[in-house]
């Protein structure tokens, strides 16, 4: 296992998430789990990652149990204030010690506000909720060691949160892979965090598993670059390539992908400059192939009639377009009134007359809303 270093710990590069783990009869396979961190820790990872949410608030408990035949020394546990649901946001205490009583834990050596974006970020900022007051409270009286974020936010949503609070954070959590680094605007996110001296954290590095299979074509470019590679390892070579990551994580949820994981970590291979034009060449490629080609012109909000803002609309919508689904565009939409949502255009395609681009914005957002609709 490579490691890397913050601040005077020493961090095992891969870490392991607990949103994924090994399920039998929709439930955790608690036998399995702890095969899985048995052997995560025999192989040098140190990092564990879980959330209130994660597989019905089960995750929490299951790795607690997984994790407390070692010593608290010999690992570090992270967990989430569960932002994502509003109705939380005035349960910050509430929340933290049931989390400690379900990790069977006195302390989280990593403790973050838990996916910062459009639809929370108000009542993240929102001081009558206390939320980080509470928190930096904890991290006074050593029950939380570090403190830090995760976010699917846009990057003026982060922005917002790290004027705020960056003073206060030791580290971001982000969506990074070598497809999202131009499509989710992952690259100027890090630049962020890097002006704030923030050590990023890797969330997705496979997309959910969309980067772990590309198609032949996609694959034959990569292999003859480096024959021996497995796919999925160039993700984590990608990362290996940018010093402002310091953990990756990885949602496992079998025995042979921690396998194949920990063998990938078990050496640094970052890409060349050749291999990275490849490599981000594909994701644009991949992208293009299904995403609108908007640039954000702005000649059509000029011309809607109901003032919708068409650019960021279409950008949701080639996200949830190529995802084929997913949260992070419903989520978005979340903080828009319903005046502004995607079904409220009527088609009278004056947007279309002047786009440079000749996108079918109508369609686009008839798709977009029916999209919706069927996923709620």
């Amino acid at each position: 296992m490579t490691y890397r270093q913050f601040g005077e710990l020493s961090l095992s590069a891969l870490g392991m998430g607990a949103m994924r783990l090994p399920t039998a009869e929709g439930k955790i396979d608690e036998k399995k789990t702890c095969e899985m961190v048995a052997y995560a820790m025999e192989h040098g990872i140190n990092y564990y990652d879980t959330a209130w949410g994660y597989h019905d608030g089960q995750s929490e408990v299951v790795l607690g149990k997984a994790l407390s035949g070692y010593s608290r020394e010999s690992f570090y546990l992270a967990d989430k204030f569960p932002g994502y649901d509003l109705s939380n946001m005035d349960k910050a205490e509430e929340i933290f010690e049931e989390q400690l009583k379900r990790c069977g834990v006195g302390y989280f050596d990593f403790y973050l506000f838990h996916n910062v974006c459009e639809m929370n970020i108000d009542a993240y900022l929102d001081e009558k909720y206390g939320i980080f007051d509470y928190l930096v409270k904890q991290k006074r009286a050593g029950r939380i060691r570090h403190l830090g974020f995760s976010a699917h936010g846009s990057y003026d949503v982060i922005e917002r949160f790290l004027k705020a609070y960056g003073a206060q954070m030791e580290f971001g959590q982000l969506q990074l892979n070598w497809l999202d680094w131009s499509f989710q605007g992952a690259k100027e996110k890090v630049q962020l965090l890097e002006k704030y001296h923030l050590p990023v954290w890797v969330m997705e590095p496979l997309r959910g598993g969309k980067l772990a299979a590309l198609s032949a074509q996609e694959e034959k470019r990569l292999q003859a670059l480096r024959p021996q590679e497995k796919i999925p390892a160039w993700s984590f070579r990608f990362l290996q390539s940018l010093p402002q990551v310091t953990l990756t994580l990885s949602g496992m949820s079998d025995l042979q992908q921690l396998k194949e994981n920990i063998a990938t970590f078990s050496e640094e291979k970052p890409l060349d400059p050749q291999e990275m034009a490849v490599l981000l060449k594909t994701g644009a490629e991949m992208v293009d192939k299904i995403a609108l080609p908007c640039t954000a012109c702005r000649y059509c909000t000029s011309h809607c009639p109901q003032g919708l803002d068409i650019p960021e609309l279409l950008k949701l919508y080639n996200e949830h377009a190529f995802t084929g689904g997913g949260f992070i565009a419903p989520m978005a939409l979340m903080a828009l009134p319903p005046e502004k949502q995607p079904g409220v255009c009527i088609g009278c395609k004056s947007c279309e007359a002047v786009c440079p681009q000749q996108i079918s914005v109508s369609r686009a957002m008839a798709d977009f809303a029916g999209r919706l609709r069927a996923s709620s």
